[in-house]
């Protein structure tokens, strides 16, 4: 979903008035995908040393990058988080994609499409039943299994 080559004749908008627009999602919510698109690039495909090199993520990559970006941000929080912003289902991360892509904000290949977004995962398994609390790295465990 990052802008490679060929950009379309599409006059960009402004991601306010896509927002305004739309009314569909908060400013929030477009900030939060586009910051986990960069996320996800930087996990998938790492620094970018040929510009011309392509940095296309699918719609199933960029889905459980943002899972995982949000709950890095947000713990236990992400799905309430997501939910205040009309975010309930992997759709909704297809939509706002496509809301940016079809303003010129973002851009896809020919083989992308908004299916590509539906029903990746279920958000109360993804945010809720499989979270895992990170270890503390300043606390360090013995080796029978004790924290110091």
């Amino acid at each position: 979903m990052p802008p490679s080559g060929d950009r379309e004749s599409i006059q960009p908008r402004s991601l306010d008035q896509l927002v305004s627009e739309l009314d569909r999602y908060p400013l929030e919510a477009f900030q939060f995908v586009q910051q986990g698109l960069s996320y996800t690039v930087q996990k998938i495909h790492g620094h970018k040393r040929d510009p011309r090199a392509s940095r296309h993520v699918t719609g199933q990559q960029l889905c459980h990058g943002l899972r995982e970006y949000a709950l890095l941000r947000w713990g236990l929080l992400a799905r309430t988080v997501l939910r205040r912003w009309n975010i309930h289902a992997t759709l909704d991360f297809g939509r706002i994609v496509f809301a940016m892509v079809e303003n010129g904000l973002m851009q896809k290949t020919e083989q992308d499409t908004l299916d590509d977004f539906r029903d990746v995962y279920d958000f109360r398994t993804a945010f809720e039943s499989s979270y895992r609390i990170p270890p503390d790295p300043a606390q360090k465990q013995t080796s029978e299994g004790r924290t110091t």
